[in-house]
């Protein structure tokens, strides 16, 4: 077996992975409908697993050594913020409610789909010209009571006749790109660049022909957006022994961000650790001591009470689940513009992998 992956600067990303990037964060995978984008992660991930399933909810997940009794999953989550059509009005204007953490800020100007039965239908999120913005209304600033989704129409029926209902979810018209050969760029990094980093780690254990003593599920998660209910009902389903699960953090360098309130994590350092009491300390040093014997340089940072993250969802599960959290320096979460630096991406790939490979048999992660 010839495995340098672990190698200090090694490049372990193809030009055919970033393919798969781009066409998988290109793709809308809107919280509740993210069918389409499960079945672009499954066609690439397919030929490096065993076997595969999906659960009622569109929770996915490939098996490496099925039928083994100690199981480990290592995990992300595939769901993207988006709206809702809560509203249209008789002049033909849409008004609309959040699906997930969709920030009602950044809205204005910004194009937009509407996922219908017919297909997409175009938008815009309009704003009133900073020419009429006078006296009173210079300090108008957008909420979720003034924004709103304009598709040309003139009147409601005309909004109906499109196939827009209450109902209809819509995502951002945004496209990946690479920002000065360092960073991806895009909407819904958060997270499905985490279902990106598992699928490269079942690549490369299928490249390096690596017998694990255990079986493996790569779990693409859907929900979590919502209250990590993917990661709540999927936890009952595999009853792992054991939960690595990579999600985005804060990159807490760029401008109006509070490092003493937020921590001190920034793109480019390295994976970020968490200490939290979901997070199972004798795994979370099983991770350190990856990072420290293969040269990963690793961020640490810490979270009061819960993560936040599909961490918790299966720790608390099943009696308690070993379960730790990787997580990806992320600047401008939950815009239209989320960065990661792709070093640090392929420094979450090698974290877990080189995790995995340090997982025995039936291994005892026991305090005591």
């Amino acid at each position: 077996m010839n495995d340098n992956t672990l190698a200090k600067g090694k490049a372990i990303l193809t030009k055919k992975s970033e393919s798969f990037l781009n066409k998988y964060l290109n793709n809308a995978s809107p919280t509740g409908f993210e069918a389409s984008g499960q079945k672009l992660w499954l066609e690439y991930l397919k030929p490096f697993i065993d076997e595969w399933q999906s659960d009622n909810y569109g929770t996915a997940y490939g098996v490496i050594n099925p039928g083994q009794e100690y199981k480990v999953v290592i995990e992300g989550h595939a769901d993207e913020i988006s709206w809702f059509v809560h509203y249209i009005s008789d002049s033909g204007f849409i008004n609309v409610i959040r699906n997930g953490g969709s920030d009602h800020l950044i809205a204005p100007s910004k194009r937009v789909n509407i996922h219908t039965k017919n297909g997409v239908v175009k938008g815009v999120f309009g704003w009133p010209a900073i020419h009429v913005r006078k006296g009173a209304d210079a300090k108008m600033s957008p909420s979720m009571e003034n924004i709103f989704i304009d598709v040309g129409a003139s009147t409601k029926k005309e909004v109906e006749e499109m196939g827009i209902h209450v109902g209809c979810v819509i995502t951002y018209e945004d496209e990946m790109m690479i920002l000065n050969d360092r960073y991806y760029v895009g909407r819904a990094l958060d997270n499905r660049i985490g279902g990106f980093c598992i699928a490269e780690v079942a690549r490369l254990l299928k490249k390096n022909k690596v017998k694990l003593p255990y079986t493996l599920y790569i779990v693409n998660s859907v929900q979590e957006e919502v209250g990590l209910r993917g990661a709540e009902m999927i936890a009952e389903t595999i009853q792992p022994n054991v939960a690595i699960v990579t999600d985005v953090t804060h990159d807490t360098h760029t401008p109006m961000m509070n490092k003493q309130k937020l921590g001190d994590v920034k793109a480019g350092k390295g994976p970020s650790i968490t200490y939290a009491p979901a997070v199972h300390n004798n795994l979370l040093n099983l991770i350190i001591e990856t990072a420290e014997k293969h040269e990963i340089p690793l961020q640490r940072e810490a979270a009061s009470r819960r993560t936040g993250t599909d961490t918790d969802a299966f720790a608390y599960s099943n009696g308690g689940v070993p379960s730790a959290l990787i997580s990806l320096p992320l600047r401008y979460m939950h815009t239209t513009v989320e960065m990661a630096h792709k070093e640090d991406v392929e420094n979450v790939i090698r974290l877990i992998y080189g995790t995995l490979l340090n997982i025995e048999k039936n291994h005892n992660f026991k305090y005591f």
